[in-house]
C-alpha cells in the first residue's frame, strides 16, 4: 500500500494542528516519547519534526508534506511547493508578525539608523536579506532564545522578534520601529511528491478537508420556523453563501428557513429574526464549509 509521509509540527503548533486534522476527520494521537504519531488512514504516516526544520525535510524528500510557518519556509528558503494556507483562529495558528524592535529610549527611529549595528535573531537568513534588500549593513548574530533580552543587556542594538500583538515587546521596555513580514501555517509538499498522481491526490484531499475545517470553524448554521406574511423580512435579514433553503412545513401558512451565517454575526441577528417574526431558532457548529 502506498503511504503519504506527512509532517506534524512539534512545539507550538502540535495541538492546534491535531485539532484542526480532528475537525477535518482525521484523528492523531500522539505518545509522551514518540515522533510517530499514529492516525486513522492507512494512507498517512505522520512524522513529528518542529516547524523550524520542517521545511527541510519536505523539500530533500524526507517528508512528502507538513504544516510549517511561512517565516520557516523564507528562513530556509526552501523549494516547496505551498498548496495552502491555514490560519486558524487558535491562539497558536494566528498569523504573527516578525518585527525590528529596539529599547524604548534607543535614538535609533528607522533601519537606516542601524548602518554597522547589531541585530540579534532566531530568523537569521532571512534578515540578512530583508537588510541586504535594503541597502543597510548590519551585523546579524542568531539567538537561541530570551531575544528581547539581548537590548536591555547590551548584547545587541536591535532584534527581530516574533509577535501577535507586540505586548511582550513593550513590557521589556522595546519600542516596535518597522514590521518585516506577517507569517502564518501553510500546508507544504515536496516538488517531486507533488508530481507524483497518488500522492498529490492525497496531499489535495487533506488541503481540501482541511480549509474546509478552517472555514467551518467561522460559521454556524441557523434554523427557524417563519410564518408566510413574516418570510420575506426575515430572508432580507439572514447573509448566506448563496441564498438560505426554504421548506414549506406541513401547515402551508409556515416555511422552514436554514442558512449557514458567521458565528460573529449570531449575537445580533438573533434578536433581529425574532422581532421579524422568526420562530424556534436553532444554532447549531459546523464541522466543515467547502
Amino acid at each position: 500500500m502506498k503511504k503519504l509521509k506527512l509532517g506534524i509540527p512539534k512545539g507550538s503548533l502540535q495541538n492546534s494542528t491535531i485539532e484542526l486534522f480532528k475537525r477535518a476527520g482525521w484523528n492523531i494521537k500522539v505518545g509522551e516519547r514518540s515522533y510517530f504519531p499514529s492516525i486513522d488512514d492507512e494512507e498517512i504516516e505522520c512524522s513529528m519534526c518542529r516547524a523550524q526544520e520542517m521545511s527541510r525535510y519536505v523539500e530533500n524528500g524526507t517528508l512528502d508534506a507538513g504544516i510549517t510557518g511561512k517565516d520557516w519556509i523564507l528562513e530556509n528558503d526552501s523549494q516547496v511547493v505551498v498548496v495552502a494556507d491555514l490560519v486558524y483562529s487558535k491562539a497558536s495558528m494566528r498569523p504573527t508578525r516578525w518585527v525590528l524592535a529596539v529599547a524604548g529610549d534607543s535614538p535609533i527611529k528607522d533601519i537606516e539608523d542601524l548602518e554597522g549595528k547589531k541585530v540579534a535573531t532566531e530568523l537569521v537568513n532571512f534578515t540578512k536579506r530583508y537588510f541586504a534588500s535594503q541597502g543597510v549593513n548590519v551585523i546579524v548574530e542568531f539567538s537561541w532564545g530570551a531575544t528581547e533580552a539581548k537590548v536591555v543587556s547590551g548584547l545587541a542594538d536591535a532584534i527581530v522578534e516574533v509577535t501577535e500583538t507586540g505586548t511582550t515587546l513593550k513590557a521589556h521596555g522595546l519600542k516596535i520601529i518597522k514590521e518585516l513580514m506577517i507569517s502564518y501555517p501553510q500546508l507544504i509538499a515536496n516538488l517531486r511528491s507533488w508530481e507524483d498522481p497518488w500522492k498529490r491526490e492525497k496531499i489535495e484531499q487533506i488541503a481540501l478537508l482541511l480549509k474546509g475545517a478552517l472555514q467551518g470553524h467561522h460559521m454556524v448554521g441557523l434554523k427557524m420556523n417563519v410564518a408566510k406574511e413574516n418570510l420575506e423580512k426575515v430572508i432580507r435579514l439572514l447573509p448566506s453563501l448563496n441564498a438560505p433553503t426554504v421548506s414549506p412545513l406541513h401547515t402551508q401558512s409556515w416555511f422552514a428557513v436554514e442558512t449557514v451565517v458567521n458565528v460573529k454575526t449570531v449575537r445580533d441577528l438573533i434578536p433581529k429574526l425574532l422581532k421579524a417574526g422568526a420562530e424556534g431558532i436553532i444554532e447549531y457548529p459546523l464541522h466543515k464549509v467547502i
